[in-house]
């Protein structure tokens, strides 16, 4: 996402005698420079690149003597200047796996806006075509100098790929789960796919399937498993089981858990009372194949999923919202903070952490007790 709209246009030659008011070899004024914007502020060269480029601490008197000075002679500031002299460039590179998923383009959303509202541009990788073009990512495009800070989403870096990134002075942030030596955003999956399994056998039901991801889905951080582990360590607690062919696998679409739910729905001589499926657009999924069966929902079939979509109201699914809109944003403030020590000087008084991130229950209208028997 880089800056765009037109080149600003040269601007004028300062009168004789102002600062920068040399003459070139063939009559041109000189395209006055950032010395010599140092120089008629009264400021030192660096002082006037932290103002200019915002990559340090100034008081706002020298922040504003240096832009009325810029102003003056028409200084319009060089970004690949600015990134010379720094060692800054303003640009985060991030990786995904894709960006044709709800969670990771609602993810990057968040993430987007609050970097650009910082002013920093944003480089984004993808590692969804296999093991090849993530070695590429990783070993290559990520350890060209032209970014400040790397943001790992879903990907599960090993310990020699967070050192070397961080050797070339290269701060990582992690989405989605921990990170050696990296400060990393998560939900607790366990813990959520155990809530929502308690909520169910709260409102009494003891018949609970579950609709899940496949784990090569999800391999990184295992999210497939962490959730199905959460699921049946709850009906374990409760003294209930789940039957085989009631734990299904699917895709995390809407189409793939569709299907899945009409064979599970189609299927034996007892139907479940509620489903637990892994993700909202596998509830969706799950909310039509019970319609064309003529199941209500929920007063014949309750569904609960996790994930927050925003068509979940439509739905009037019930669900642990873990809201990957919020999830960006705080994972870019996290580093815009981490870059602003680093500038300041104050590097070492940052201890990366395993940062929880909140996903609290949403109730809407897809979940009741179960039918009377």
């Amino acid at each position: 996402m880089s800056r765009g709209g037109p080149p600003p246009a040269t601007p004028p030659g300062p009168a004789p005698g102002a600062v920068g008011g040399a003459v070139g070899g063939a009559g041109q004024a000189k395209v006055p420079g950032i010395r010599e914007v140092a120089a008629l502020s009264g400021l030192s060269v660096a002082t006037v690149s932290r103002a200019l480029g915002s990559t340090g601490s100034v008081s706002a008197q020298s922040r504003q003597r240096v832009q009325e000075a810029a102003a003056q002679l028409g200084f319009t500031l060089s970004y690949a200047a600015s990134s010379l002299a720094s060692g800054r460039h303003h640009n985060i590179g991030v990786v995904v796996p894709a960006v044709n998923r709800w969670y990771f383009s609602t993810l990057l959303d968040g993430l987007s806006a609050e970097l650009i509202a910082a002013g920093y541009d944003l480089t984004l990788y993808t590692t969804g075509h296999g093991g090849e073009q993530r070695a590429t990512v990783l070993s290559e495009l990520l350890l060209r100098r032209r970014l400040d800070a790397v943001i790992a989403v879903a990907l599960e870096l090993t310990e020699a790929e967070v050192l070397q990134l961080l050797a070339l002075n290269r701060p990582v942030l992690g989405v989605g789960g921990p990170l050696p030596g990296a400060h990393s955003i998560a939900i607790d999956e366990f813990a959520v796919a155990q809530a929502a399994t308690h909520h169910l056998i709260g409102l009494g039901h003891s018949l609970i399937a579950y609709v899940g991801g496949r784990d090569e889905q999800t391999a990184d951080f295992k999210l497939a498993l962490r959730r199905r582990q959460g699921f049946e360590s709850a009906l374990q607690g409760a003294g209930l089981a789940c039957p085989p062919e009631w734990l299904r696998v699917s895709d995390f679409t809407v189409q793939g858990a569709y299907a899945t739910c009409r064979e599970l729905l189609a299927g034996g001589r007892q139907r479940p009372t509620a489903i637990f499926a892994a993700s909202d657009e596998m509830a969706f999924g799950a909310i039509l194949a019970a319609r064309d069966f003529g199941l209500r929902i929920p007063q014949d079939l309750s569904v609960i999923a996790l994930d927050g979509h925003e068509l979940g109201q439509l739905f009037g699914l019930t669900t642990f919202d873990q809201n990957p809109r919020g999830q960006g944003t705080l994972a870019a403030q996290r580093m815009l903070s981490r870059l602003a020590a680093l500038a300041a000087g104050d590097g070492a008084a940052w201890e990366p952490v395993a940062e929880q991130f909140p996903a609290p229950l949403v109730v809407r209208s897809s979940t009741a007790v179960p039918p009377a028997t």
